[in-house]
């Protein structure tokens, strides 16, 4: 438009970095960290930013270098959230769950110039730089260890923000587009793929996030989602945004939450199902009062609805939201309605299973026919796949422009999951494609016969995964644990589904066992499925009618 103009008055490129500056000028005496014994208000948090900021710099660290760590929720893992980035640098946590052989394969990959590792991971870092030693093609990073005492020692995280020359500047980005950070998918695929996040789409999600989960100014967050994971869903990038305080904790239990929440008056906090069912089956003996009713944000999978109940009898207001890495982490929310408050706490809670609608800075979210793209009637029934288009879908996956160009074919993000959009536009996810259990020519949702199963009194965990058929060609196959002290067998499992479910969804086979998680508290169905598929075909045919 005419006497319009595009300057440095009106545009600067948007960054979480701005977060941290405007923290430690509002809030700069209030604590910004808490771990253990140590705490650090956000002006030091600011000063500590910057400190490792410049020491970084000095050893090399410039524009678009990667900076990987494999740390659990330290000060040092949330201030690297920012001093990485102010070098022009990206950030690619790694998760501390990866074995030697999986961190030499993502240190090579991402080609990091700088590797920081906490000592308890160690041994592990030892053994991946040892195989990436051994490839010619693969250079080695530098690598800075983490420690919980500030040991003095030479390339050390402590030792370096002491010895780190003053005078930093941040290197701001050129182009809000410029890379924030490297995250390697979850182990619930083949192989990990990095995806890359932006300046801009960090800042948008980051708002996101704190509008969607009811964030309010000075909140008390507990860090029980890992750092690692999409850069803490973006709340390490929230909490500065808000002037929150961080409360990180080392390992997670039911014990450790209720005290923390009870001694530092807990606002908000994070977790996949598993932390949640955690919480609502922690014995009276680990349970403390809460101060406050707290929010939990969960998503991963979608939590039942038993879980959701007894949470809310406790004190906690779940939100439930959907989202992968190639979206920052959340990218839906259970936006709940004042008129849901007057149901049944068990409709109440079938409501909040629902994976909901796309966040305010997202734009647009649909189930579409992927070969044919033809947008799906929103009527409950259309089962497609879930596809996202906007601001805080990922730049792409580093160094695959094929992947990139599959996933984002058609000008939407393709996520693999299978959902149904409800009349009000609400979404409800079905299944992950490759998780549909074909039998007989019908498709069966796992996630519907797990909702089923975890109905059963006696289940504490439970997923469903296909076994080979010589008759139906698949059938379900349920993989069960059960609570402490209860009793079940597979025929008991078994019948209370058929008495619930139609018959061909109910599960033939039924095994009690532990269940493998991801470090994000997801269920590793891949490994479910090989041993669903070692076990052999089913060979005598189901005579019952369908």
């Amino acid at each position: 438009m005419d006497g319009s103009k595009w300057c440095d008055a009106n545009y600067v490129p948007l960054t979480p970095l701005s977060f941290l500056e405007r923290a430690a000028l509002v809030y700069g005496d209030r604590t910004a960290v808490i771990s253990g014994d140590r705490q650090f208000s956000w002006r030091e948090t600011r000063d500590r930013c910057f400190a490792g900021a410049s020491a970084l710099a000095h050893l090399g660290v410039g524009r678009r270098d990667v900076v990987a760590v494999i740390c659990s929720n330290t000060p040092a893992m949330y201030e690297l959230h920012f001093s990485v980035p102010m070098t022009g640098g990206v950030l690619c946590t790694l998760n501390t769950r990866h074995d030697a052989a999986m961190v030499s394969v993502l240190l090579k990959h991402s080609e990091a110039k700088v590797f920081l590792v906490e000592t308890q991971f160690l041994a592990v870092a030892h053994d991946a730089l040892r195989l990436l030693a051994a490839d010619d093609k693969a250079s080695l990073p530098l690598v800075i260890t983490i420690s919980d005492s500030d040991s003095g020692g030479g390339m050390d995280y402590e030792a370096l923000l002491r010895s780190a020359p003053g005078g930093f500047e941040i290197r701001w980005p050129g182009d809000e587009r410029d890379p924030i950070s490297l995250n390697y998918t979850s182990g619930t695929t083949s192989r990990p793929k990095g995806v890359i996040y932006s300046h801009r789409g960090a800042f948008l999600n980051t708002l996101a996030i704190i509008l969607l989960n009811d964030v309010q100014t000075m909140p008390v967050y507990l860090w029980t989602v890992p750092m690692f994971h999409c850069n803490g869903w973006c709340m390490v990038w929230g909490t500065a945004a808000k002037g929150g305080t961080s409360i990180c904790i080392g390992g997670v239990s039911p014990s450790v939450i209720f005290d923390k929440i009870a001694r530092h008056g807990v606002t908000n906090m994070g977790g996949a199902p598993t932390v949640l069912s955690m919480i609502a089956n922690a014995p009276a003996s680990e349970r403390k009062p809460l101060p406050r009713r707290v929010h939990i944000s969960t998503g991963g999978a979608p939590p039942p609805p038993q879980v959701l109940m007894r949470m809310d009898e406790l004190g906690f207001d779940v939100v439930h939201g959907y989202g992968l890495t190639e979206t920052y982490g959340g990218a839906t929310v259970c936006a709940w309605k004042p008129e849901w408050d007057a149901l049944p706490p068990a409709e109440r809670a079938r409501i909040k299973t629902l994976q909901g609608v796309h966040h305010s800075m997202l734009q647009e979210m649909a189930i579409k026919d992927p070969v044919t793209m033809e947008t799906l009637p929103s009527d409950g029934r259309a089962v497609g796949e879930v596809m996202l288009r906007g601001n805080t879908v990922m730049s792409g996956y580093y160094k695959d422009a094929a992947a990139t160009e599959a996933a984002m074919r058609g000008g939407w993000l393709r996520t693999g999951d299978l959902g149904v959009l409800h009349p009000d536009g609400y979404l409800q996810l079905k299944d992950r494609s490759k998780d549909v259990i074909i039998s007989g020519g019908e498709n069966i949702s796992s996630i519907e016969v797990e909702s089923v199963l975890f109905g059963h009194p006696a289940v504490l965990d439970a997923a469903v995964v296909a076994r080979p058929d010589d008759h139906w060609g698949e059938t379900p196959c349920a993989f069960v644990k059960l609570r402490d002290g209860a009793k079940a067998t597979a025929e008991d499992i078994i019948e209370f589904c058929r008495a619930r479910l139609p018959r061909y969804m109910a599960p033939r086979t039924v095994v009690f066992s532990d269940l493998p998680k991801t470090s994000t508290g997801k269920t590793q169905k891949y490994l479910l499925r090989e041993k669903a598929k070692a076990m052999g075909s089913l060979h005598r045919p189901d005579r019952s009618r369908l």
